[in-house]
Formats: C-alpha cells, sequence, structure tokens
C-alpha cells in the first residue's frame, strides 16, 4: 500500500508525461516567438529589448514629433529691455527726451494713470489762466491790433451799454489766452496718449499734429490778413454815403473771433483726409472725384461759418476751401505712391 501510493506521483512519470507529448507541444510552439515578434515589429508600438534580439524587422512608420508644451513666458527685465528697445521716434524724443522714462516700458495701474490725468489736466489749466492773465493784462493793445482791419475805412466803435467794453476786453482775453496756451494743452494731451499707441500709431501722430497746427494757425493769419478786412470794407463801401458806420464794439469782435476761429477748423480739411486715406476709407482717385459735391458742400459750410450772410464773404471762404480739399487729395496720392514703391521694394 505505501509502496504503490509512493510511486503514483513519482518523479520518472512527470519525466515521461513531458518526455512525449509536452516535448512535442514546446516543439511545435518554439516557432511562437519569432510569429510574434514579426506580429509586433509590424504594428507601431515601440521596440523592446526581445525585437532586437530576434533579429531585423519592417521598420515602423515615423511618427510626427509631439507638439511643444507652452513654456509661461520668462520675467522681463525692464532696463534691459530698454537698452536694447528700438530708436524712438520724433515724437517721443520731443515729449520724452530721457528714453530711460519712457512711461511704455511699464504697465501702471488705473490709480496711477488716474494721478498722471490730474496732473496733466492740472498743468493745462494752469498754462491757460497765466496766458488768459497775461493777455487781459494788455487787453486794450489787443483791442487795436484787432481793430487794425478797418481802421482805416472811417469806422468808429461805440460803447452802447455800461461796461459792454469791460466784458469785451474779458472775451477778447479769454480767446487769445487759449489760442497762446494750445501749444502746452496740446503737449499735454499728447503726452498721455501716446505711451498707449503702438509704433505705426505714433510715426502717423507726428505729422498729423504738426500739419493740424500749422493749418490752423495759417487759417487764423488768412483770416486776419485777408478774409475779414475783405469783408468789413465790403460792408462800410456799400453803407458808404447812406449811414454813417457806428458800429457796437462788442458785436464787432464776436464777428471778428467767430470768423477767425471758424476759418482756422475749416482750415483742417487736409488732415481730415489723410487720416482718412492711412486708415483706408477713401483713395485719392475716389477724392477727386467728387470735386463737384466739394464745390457744394465748401459753399454750404462757409455760408454756416461765416457770421454774415453776404456772398463776397462766403466766397472768400468757399474758394480757399475748395483749393485745400484738392491739396489734402494730392497728399493722399504722394502716399500711396510711396507706399507703392515701398511695397515693391519689398
Amino acid at each position: 500500500m505505501l509502496a504503490g501510493a509512493r510511486a503514483g506521483p513519482s518523479l520518472p512519470q512527470t519525466r515521461t508525461r513531458g518526455s512525449g507529448l509536452g516535448q512535442r507541444v514546446r516543439a511545435s510552439r518554439a516557432p511562437a516567438p519569432r510569429q510574434q515578434l514579426r506580429f509586433r515589429a509590424s504594428t507601431p508600438c515601440r521596440a523592446t529589448d526581445d525585437d532586437s534580439a530576434a533579429g531585423p524587422s519592417t521598420p515602423a512608420p515615423s511618427q510626427p514629433p509631439a507638439a511643444a508644451q507652452p513654456q509661461p513666458p520668462a520675467p522681463i527685465d525692464f532696463e534691459l529691455a530698454m537698452e536694447g528697445d528700438e530708436e524712438p521716434t520724433a515724437v517721443q524724443k520731443f515729449l520724452f527726451p530721457d528714453k530711460e522714462e519712457l512711461p511704455d516700458d511699464f504697465e501702471l495701474p488705473i490709480w496711477d494713470h488716474l494721478e498722471e490725468l490730474r496732473e496733466r489736466v492740472l498743468v493745462a489749466g494752469l498754462a491757460a489762466l497765466v496766458a488768459v492773465v497775461g493777455c487781459f493784462c494788455y487787453s486794450k493793445e489787443l483791442v487795436l491790433f484787432l481793430e487794425a482791419p478797418v481802421a482805416d475805412a472811417g469806422v468808429r466803435f461805440l460803447q452802447l451799454s455800461p461796461g459792454e467794453f469791460f466784458f469785451t476786453t474779458f472775451k477778447v482775453a479769454g480767446y487769445s489766452g487759449l489760442l497762446l496756451a494750445a501749444p502746452t494743452v496740446l503737449y499735454e494731451v499728447i503726452a498721455y496718449v501716446v505711451p498707449g499707441l503702438t509704433k505705426s500709431e505714433r510715426t502717423f501722430l507726428a505729422p498729423v499734429v504738426f500739419g493740424s497746427s500749422i493749418l490752423f494757425y495759417f487759417g487764423l493769419v488768412f483770416s486776419y490778413e485777408v478774409l475779414t478786412p475783405a469783408a468789413l470794407n465790403f460792408f462800410v463801401s456799400y453803407a458808404d454815403g447812406a449811414v454813417e458806420s457806428l458800429w457796437s464794439i462788442d458785436q464787432y469782435f464776436q464777428f471778428v473771433l467767430v470768423l477767425m476761429l471758424s476759418t482756422g477748423l475749416s482750415f483742417q480739411v487736409p488732415v481730415i483726409q489723410v487720416m482718412l486715406g492711412q486708415l483706408g476709407v477713401l483713395t485719392s482717385e475716389q477724392m477727386f472725384s467728387l470735386w463737384r459735391y466739394v464745390v457744394v458742400g465748401s459753399t454750404v459750410v462757409a455760408a454756416v461759418l461765416t457770421p454774415s450772410t453776404d456772398p463776397f464773404t462766403q466766397g472768400l471762404l468757399a474758394v480757399p476751401l475748395v483749393g485745400l480739399y484738392m491739396g489734402g487729395a494730392a497728399a493722399v496720392r504722394l502716399i500711396e505712391q510711396r507706399r507703392e514703391g515701398a511695397g515693391q521694394g519689398a
């Protein structure tokens, strides 16, 4: 019993079972690793150590490289950024002579912007106040200067109510002071706006501001030297022999000041044309094709801006407006030709 029990699970029986069918099974399964390797090599899986030992296999198709993960921006060293920055524009050199203090190199919080706005408004207001007070100290000289266009026409100026001349001098001093303080006010406005503009906008700002200022003061000179004397002498000659020219001092200065300011504003037409051309709203060809409408529009604008209703004064203002419009269209054409030449050269 004990001998039979021990003989059941004996080692020779295990070896016999393994030496027969087991060996044949293992012999039939021997190529399996190679087949399995060939199957794995044909798939886009990653090669293993067994693949390199199995011999050459079919190359796996190339995979596109994985997209690089975006890295967070490095902190900006403002000192190095300012040292390697490009050359400042003409407006920046004029407004901020020290390049180390350019405000567009930093981002200011809202309270700092409000503080800067308060300071610039204060400076502009003080400049206007000083200019008005200074002009009031020389108000009589300014009155005589504005009376000069009709000084030789035999016109007499009267004060028709108490204090009329006093309040008229206030009005003359106010207008004159604002004209004198206009460069300072314009400087403060540009200095506050420039840091928020792009490089191309800053480059475009310099000729616009310069051209607008020149045209405005040129309009004042044209009104004082040409338009105002012609209009007033027309009125005097028309009334000659019928009535004596006795004019109210307040109404006279209201007429002259309104005529001068409206002429200066109307001389801004070329600046508006250049801005529209730069923005691509209108081309020079379109501007030249609208000349008939411009003639009619200039006549209407002259009738609205001039304080008088006579056609002579309106014609004196309408003719320069048409000429300025044509000049603005020609300036837009030059800008377009320069842009096309730069595009062809690039």
